[in-house]
């Protein structure tokens, strides 16, 4: 009887810490995150139209080792139960971005600090069950397919970039962007559902937006456009 009474309690203590909704428990916890990677750093400048060749140029070439470790990480956790549901190559950027750095000329720029923090913090992420990665999944890919398209039109117009140097934009497997990244949702809330970790890869999602915003700021600063 005791044993039954304490198995109840477990089954109504995960009940209680497990959110209804991964997804919208992230977007909660980082909604003034959100906010604040759009109106500062290097992001904000682009948005207005007030970034250059060489600046976009700084953020690509920060942002290649980032997508690397994360589709490095992905990749070694495509067997998971809950992580593999949400590897997805066709979303992958890292390929994309070397064309970008090459048709810019510009493989050779210096990497950040600030890079190789995140890249590190992703690494980390995906060490044991590799969870947390599904938070920096939903950090960058879903923004990607979301503020990511709004930003490339900003760009071909303001800095009048070629559509080839424009590719970490274009997602040419995925031919209904809006049904994919709904599917796309649909997996996070999946493998939501199937770990236990849920205050660990909520609050990752939080350190994925800060650490967007810390290395927009610093190529920012790189750029020499901090107001």
């Amino acid at each position: 009887m005791l044993d039954r009474v304490e198995s109840d309690q477990v089954e109504m203590a995960g009940r209680i810490t497990r959110p209804a909704s991964l997804l919208e428990a992230m977007r909660e916890r980082t909604k003034a995150l959100h906010v604040t990677a759009e109106r500062t750093g290097i992001v904000a400048e682009l948005l207005r139209g007030r970034g250059t060749v060489q600046s976009y140029a700084l953020l690509l070439r920060s942002l290649l080792p980032v997508y690397e470790a994360l589709e490095a990480e992905l990749e070694r956790h495509a067997a998971s139960p809950v992580t593999g549901l949400i590897v997805r190559p066709e979303l992958h950027r890292s390929a994309a971005l070397r064309a970008d750095l090459a048709q810019l000329d510009a493989t050779d720029l210096p990497l950040l600090p600030e890079a190789i923090v995140y890249l590190n913090a992703i690494r980390e992420a995906g060490s044991g069950s590799g969870h947390p990665l599904l938070a920096h999944a939903y950090t960058r890919y879903l923004g990607d397919l979301s503020g990511g398209q709004i930003i490339k039109k900003i760009l071909a117009r303001t800095l009048a970039l070629p559509p080839e140097a424009l590719s970490f934009y274009e997602f040419p497997e995925i031919s209904d962007i809006p049904r994919f990244k709904d599917d796309y949702r649909v997996a996070l809330e999946q493998a939501g559902a199937a770990m236990a970790e849920h205050d660990a890869v909520i609050e990752e999602a939080a350190i994925a937006f800060q650490l967007n915003i810390t290395l927009s700021q610093a190529l920012q600063q790189a750029a020499g456009l901090a107001g």
